[in-house]
């Protein structure tokens, strides 16, 4: 919840931000860019280090740091300095993310986590839908540090809970085996952190630069080198940081490749949809905003009828139909006419708001419970990835569309309802039952003994 609220109370609090502190836009741009990159390229590496090192310890550090990045904020005279904490609140973001994940698993057999899940998910959609009204009202009143400052007391109160609550821990496994994992593949993990934080800048800047610039390209082809010798080096190594079992797990991937395809198609069509609530029907931001509520409360309302739903119906068939209702609901708002109306958008937002919310609950309550004994961490890491590579590469794509000769609002909903509908192939390959085969298979695996 303090990341996803920090997230977007920040987007309300950019442009007093730079009045106060005179940054230019790109300046700006930074003090979200950075942090996505950070984020995104930490957060498998972070997730491993909690395997290795322990959930709780990397959960309490990543807290702390984000609160203490948020004061710095808060204090800093200059944008240089903004942007530079921002980055290290993504490094912080990226600890704690995954510990989250790591810890119901070891907190809740898999056929109990469906609504643990989705409580987690409902919170998460609370604190992004509440954000801008919260963020409005601090800057209103207290000006854009106060953004920072209410993270400081949250991360206190989420440390004190780390230290005060009890989590299991999973059994030890013999001292020579310990020895010989707790050696962390640096080379690895550097090599991943660079292809993935070059994957999200390139990203990033297809909505200004477009797909085919000479930068964009560059950056891609970067990002295609250093995949290819992280590839062969994972091969090489004894303790890689992407774990063969991990790879090789069918719960694990298929969910990977639905919550990408998803939260792609999610954000690519918001991104889209404000565009033309704003500039082309040239509403204000606040009736925007009140166009998005139905999809906003169909994902806090959905998360619980979905964990009933997975029970009842089995994942494969809820995932199924989540995944369907935001392929129709993008569709649907792509035949709209250029009017528009509340009414006419008010279903199909609805309808995208509880298909994300199924899909979220079901793919990650199977990534939790089919991650092997040992890998929940670099598995809750792998989870957090996609949510956040999902976003960036949906903008990007609606953004490249929207920069071509076919334009309109529909061609670009057209192409992002067609790429979210990848999401069906991926939600056939889950299990059928609420705990999967795979995951009790897993179970059946040999811990590692980094999750001492």
């Amino acid at each position: 919840m303090i990341v996803a609220l920090d997230g977007s109370v920040l987007l309300v609090a950019q442009p007093s931000l730079a009045a106060d502190l005179g940054a230019s836009v790109a300046q700006v741009q930074w003090t979200s860019t950075g942090y996505l990159v950070a984020v995104a390229a930490f957060l498998v590496v972070a997730g491993r280090l909690g395997d290795r090192y322990g959930h709780r310890r990397l959960l309490l550090a990543g807290v702390l740091g984000f609160g203490a990045a948020s004061a710095g904020i808060a204090l800093v005279p200059g944008v240089d300095g903004v942007i530079a904490l921002r980055v290290v609140q993504g490094v912080c973001g990226a600890l704690l993310q995954p510990a989250t994940l790591a810890l119901l698993r070891l907190s809740y057999p898999p056929d109990r986590l469906g609504a643990p899940v989705a409580i987690r998910t409902s919170a998460i959609a609370v604190a992004a839908g509440a954000g801008p009204l919260l963020g409005g009202v601090l800057v209103a009143h207290l000006g854009w540090r106060s953004a920072f400052w209410i993270n400081v007391p949250v991360a206190l109160l989420i440390a004190a809970l780390v230290l005060v609550v009890r989590t299991p821990v999973p059994a030890p496994t013999p001292a020579p085996d310990r020895a010989r994992t707790e050696r962390l593949d640096l080379p690895g993990a550097g090599l991943l952190a660079v292809a993935l934080a070059v994957l999200v800048h390139a990203l990033a800047g297809v909505p200004e630069r477009g797909w085919w610039a000479a930068p964009t390209l560059l950056e891609l082809l970067a990002v295609a080198g250093v995949g290819a010798v992280f590839a062969r080096h994972e091969r090489r190594v004894a303790d890689p940081v992407l774990p063969p079992v991990v790879l090789r797990s069918v719960p694990v991937t298929a969910s990977l490749a639905l919550l990408l395809v998803t939260n792609t198609g999610l954000f690519g069509t918001l991104f889209r949809a404000t565009f033309h609530l704003q500039d082309e029907l040239h509403l204000d931001p606040l009736v925007t905003g009140l166009r998005l509520v139905p999809l906003t409360a169909c994902m806090i309302l959905g998360a619980p009828v979905a964990s009933v739903a997975m029970r009842r119906f089995g994942v494969r068939g809820t995932a199924i139909a989540g995944s369907g209702l935001v392929v129709t609901g993008i569709a649907a708002l792509s035949v709209l006419g250029p009017a528009g109306t509340w009414a006419g958008m008010a279903v199909p937002f609805a309808a995208v708001g509880a298909g994300c919310a199924t899909v979220m609950v079901t793919a990650t309550g199977t990534v939790v419970a089919g991650a092997p004994p040992g890998y929940a961490g670099v598995v809750g890491g792998l989870k957090q990835t996609a949510m956040n590579v999902g976003p960036t590469l949906g903008i990007a794509v609606a953004a490249g569309v929207a920069g071509t000769a076919f334009s309109s609002l529909s061609s670009t909903l057209l192409v992002l309802a067609a790429l979210t509908a990848l999401g069906l192939l991926a939600a056939w390959r889950l299990p059928r039952a609420v705990a999967g085969a795979d995951a009790a298979d897993a179970a059946a695996l040999p811990a590692p003994s980094a999750a001492k």
